[in-house]
């Protein structure tokens, strides 16, 4: 089971204390039951807010190799395509001669 974050401590706590005071602010009750039935709804509600925030992304472990292809590389700039494809025949050319 995983720890839970800050954000989620955070929203939680915030909910249970303003839950608390608005509940017991609009339902006007001071009697023992009230406010322990009132305490519970807002530790059920904290509880339910905490649980529902997203957790973080985790890094997703990859299984590829290492090294890539060219073809994983991308498109080839212009000027570097015309270099090596002029240099490539200035070689065989030089090698045929």
């Amino acid at each position: 089971m995983p720890r839970p974050t800050a954000a989620q401590f955070a929203y939680g706590s915030c909910t249970v204390i303003f839950s608390t005071l608005a509940m017991l602010l609009l339902s006007r009750t001071s009697s023992g039951p009230g406010v322990a039935l009132i305490a519970v709804a807002a530790l059920a509600l904290g509880l339910l807010v905490a649980m529902t925030v997203p957790l973080p992304r985790t890094r997703a472990v990859t299984t590829a190799p290492a090294h890539r292809g060219a073809a994983d590389r991308g498109p080839v700039p212009v000027r570097a395509a015309a270099r090596v494809s002029a240099g490539a025949g200035e070689t065989t050319r030089g090698r045929a001669a």
